[in-house]
């Protein structure tokens, strides 16, 4: 065998593992809900084949699904343009050379590395509403008519885009940072020679070179705002009367609570379509608003 087939071969074992895993867990995965949202399984007897019967009951019979939906929504509408906003107000501010930089830079980035389970321990705690931080902030601000923000449902979701904003909001910084970093100093001095202010340069120069970035971090923060599952799971368990329940909550406790699998499976499809058609219309509106050098 020649040294230059011995290298190939290599090659192929050193890589075998990863197909191997993908193959099973994700593309074996895939194919394998995919049939089984056809079905109705309970892991214990032999599936019963159903057509359609799982997404018509889903889209015409189930409103929980209908009000976990509008939830997930609400949710997505609630942290997507706050992260995104507070990421590159903090980015602007944090690529100035200001004191404390490095510090201010690892304050906003750290929750992003803490398990989130964790943080959801913690954040309870803050929003426990006669002992919590929050609360106890606000009545010393002034405010007396003081929320229940995990016992009220009016109040929980909010509770959970607070946590969720804090939790992620660094990833948004940094994304704004670098996209804010690659911009060219001479584009800034070119500008100053013409007169603008610091408005219009933020206005014309800064945002439509930013925009890449701008929409890269948009679509990403959509995505995983859809899949939001363990701040409601640890934080609330879903309630009070299902006000935080999400989809991917409603898809593991009909497959891992009540054992219905195959509508486990519908439901996660949708949420896929969901996901698709949101990424799909972002992609095809790009155009308009994201400037490429």
């Amino acid at each position: 065998m020649t040294l230059r087939r011995k290298e190939t071969l290599a090659a192929w074992l050193f890589l075998l593992p990863g197909f191997v895993g993908f193959a099973i867990f994700v593309f074996g995965a895939v194919v394998f809900s995919s049939v089984l949202s056809f079905f109705e399984w309970d892991m214990l007897t032999k599936p019963t084949f159903l057509g359609l019967r799982n997404f018509t009951k889903l889209f015409l019979e189930d409103k929980t699904f209908h009000l976990v939906f509008r939830n997930t929504l609400w949710f997505v509408l609630g942290t997507v343009p706050t992260r995104v906003l507070l990421g590159l107000i903090f980015a602007l501010i944090l690529v100035r050379n200001i004191p404390g930089r490095t510090f201010f830079r690892a304050a906003i980035f750290l929750p992003v590395i803490i398990p989130t389970v964790a943080a959801a321990m913690v954040w309870r705690w803050i929003f426990n509403a006669d002992f919590g931080l929050l609360n106890d902030f606000l009545y010393q601000i002034g405010v007396s008519n003081l929320p229940r923000w995990l016992s009220d449902p009016k109040w929980a979701l909010v509770a959970i885009v607070i946590l969720s904003v804090w939790k992620d909001v660094g990833f948004s910084t940094v994304m704004f940072m670098a996209g804010l970093q690659s911009i060219p100093t001479t584009v800034y001095e070119a500008a100053r020679l013409d007169g603008a202010n610091a408005w219009k340069t933020f206005v014309h120069i800064t945002m439509p070179l930013l925009s890449p970035t701008t929409f890269f971090v948009i679509v990403i923060n959509v995505i995983s705002s859809f899949q939001v599952f363990d701040q409601a799971y640890v934080l609330t368990g879903g309630g009070p009367g299902n006000a935080t329940n999400t989809i991917v909550y409603y898809i593991y406790n009909n497959a891992f609570q009540w054992f219905r699998m195959g509508y486990a499976a519908a439901i996660a499809w949708v949420l896929f379509g969901i996901i698709f058609i949101a990424t799909f219309v972002q992609f095809r509106y790009q155009r308009k608003w994201v400037y490429y050098e």
